[in-house]
């Protein structure tokens, strides 16, 4: 926390009408970050801007991530890894909260092996991490759960653990195969299964001389109180209206087989 600009202070304390003027600024810097977020966000929440129902903890499988852009993927993992930690209907919610990497470093070698940045390559691979954070994190720090980016980041990992979706589908017999189709109902089905809810399974649609979608994002949804929920809003199809997926083409799964790759 920053503290209060002496010189701002001090205009104010000189005018009542020049200290109404910059009580904004003030608000930011004289209190907390997380107080000012909360506020904001109340605010947004009651005229309906940024209101959302449910949390998505979004794991994607890096080799699909790499089919989809083809060039510059780096070294896919071979196991399921973070996209992001979403509220359904809002995005950008605080542009006046940047992401300030120091405030994870405590976090930073868990961030690099279950939230690695695949596409974009930069000296400390913060570039996905700042695109989440502004993009989601300020909007879920409404919670108290997630009311700091250090919170943030750190819950997601907490959940990523907890949820396991690696050893779920490894538990299941689903594994990357180059020869094999999946259907994806029984993906579904088993993950409901094994999670009590139903997640939202997402592919890569086959380009022009390719057989069949790959599967690409795994979403499981969470209330606001982190308890697990079903994706699907009562009377909605089991896709749903939001998405968020890997990018333009990546789009519910449908109903038949699906490639689940390895790793090259």
């Amino acid at each position: 926390m920053k503290p209060a600009a002496p010189g701002r202070a001090l205009l104010c304390a000189l005018g009542l009408a020049f200290c109404l003027s910059c009580a904004h600024g003030l608000q930011r810097s004289d209190r907390p970050q997380k107080d000012v977020v909360l506020r904001q966000q109340a605010l947004e929440t009651r005229s309906g801007s940024h209101e959302w129902k449910k949390l998505i903890m979004v794991h994607h499988w890096p080799a699909t991530v790499c089919k989809e852009v083809e060039d510059g993927c780096r070294e896919p993992p071979d196991y399921w890894t973070i996209h992001g930690l979403w509220a359904d209907k809002a995005d950008m919610c605080n542009r006046s909260w940047p992401f300030k990497l120091d405030e994870i470093k405590d976090l930073m070698q868990d961030m690099k092996t279950y939230w690695p940045d695949l596409l974009h390559a930069s000296a400390n691979s913060s570039f996905l991490w700042k695109h989440e954070w502004e993009k989601h994190g300020t909007c879920v720090a409404q919670l108290e759960a997630l009311s700091s980016e250090r919170k943030y980041f750190g819950k997601a990992l907490d959940l990523y653990r907890g949820l396991a979706l690696n050893s779920m589908l490894q538990k299941l017999g689903v594994l990357p195969s180059g020869g094999n189709y999946y259907q994806v109902s029984d993906i579904k089905d088993a993950l409901a299964g094994l999670y009590g809810v139903a997640p939202k399974i997402q592919c890569l649609p086959p380009e022009q001389g390719e057989e069949v979608q790959l599967l690409g994002q795994i979403e499981l949804c969470l209330t606001k109180d982190l308890q697990l929920r079903s994706c699907a809003e009562p009377g909605e199809p089991a896709g749903g209206p939001w998405g968020g997926g890997l990018g333009r083409d990546l789009e519910v799964c449908k109903d038949g087989p699906v490639f689940y790759p390895p790793p090259p």
